[in-house]
C-alpha cells in the first residue's frame, strides 16, 4: 500500500504543473493620454497699440485694455498673458521686474533656459524663457526696443502644475509664443 501511495503522489507531482495551474496573468502595459492639437494657423492682430503680432486662430483673444491682452486656449486650459509698458527712462526696473518673476519659479522648476532675442531690423530685443519642471508656468519673454515700448508676457495652465501631464500642450503654446515673440513689430 506505501508503494502504491508513493507512485501516487510521484504521479501528483509532475502532473500537477500540467494541470493545477492558470495561464500567467500579464499587467497591462501603462497607456499615454494622446492629445493631437491642430496645426497653428496664425493671422496678423491689428489693433491701435503701438505693436502687432501674430497670433494663433485657434486662440481666443480678449482686449484687457491698455494693450494688454489675454490669448486663452480653452482645450488646453490655458491662457498666455501680455502686458505692454511705456518706457519712460525706466528700462531698467522693467527688465528687472520681467527677470524677477521668471526666477521667482526656481522652487519649484528643474531649470530655466534663456534664449537671447535680437531682431535688429525691426528693432525689437528679448529674451525667452523656458521653465521645465512642475513650475505655475513654463514659458516667459519680454521684448523691448530700448527707448519706448516694453512687453511682458507669459503663459498660465488652469490645472496643477504638473510638467508630464501638460507637457503637449506646453510644447504647443510655447510655439505659439515664440511665434508671437518673433512676429511682434512696432508701429511707426
Amino acid at each position: 500500500m506505501q508503494k502504491r501511495t508513493l507512485s501516487f503522489l510521484l504521479i501528483m507531482v509532475f502532473l500537477l504543473p500540467f494541470f493545477g495551474c492558470k495561464k500567467d496573468v500579464l499587467p497591462k502595459p501603462t497607456s499615454q493620454l494622446r492629445l493631437d492639437y491642430p496645426i497653428a494657423n496664425y493671422v496678423r492682430l491689428e489693433n491701435n497699440c503701438p505693436f502687432t503680432f501674430d497670433r494663433n486662430t485657434e486662440a481666443i483673444l480678449k482686449d484687457k485694455g491698455n494693450c494688454n491682452f489675454e490669448i486663452n486656449y480653452p482645450k488646453m486650459k490655458a491662457t498666455i498673458y501680455l502686458s505692454y509698458k511705456p518706457v519712460q527712462n525706466n528700462i531698467n526696473s522693467l527688465l528687472k521686474d520681467a527677470q524677477k518673476l521668471t526666477y521667482e519659479h526656481v522652487i519649484k522648476a528643474d531649470d530655466i533656459l534663456p534664449k537671447l532675442f535680437v531682431n535688429k531690423k525691426d528693432k525689437v530685443y528679448g529674451m525667452f524663457y523656458e521653465v521645465n519642471g512642475n513650475a505655475a508656468t513654463n514659458a516667459q519673454f519680454y521684448v523691448t526696443d530700448s527707448t519706448k515700448h516694453f512687453i511682458d508676457c507669459s503663459v498660465y495652465f488652469y490645472a496643477k502644475p504638473n510638467f508630464d501631464s501638460i507637457m503637449p500642450a506646453v510644447s504647443y503654446i510655447k510655439n505659439d509664443m515664440q511665434n508671437l515673440m518673433e512676429s511682434l513689430r512696432w508701429k511707426k
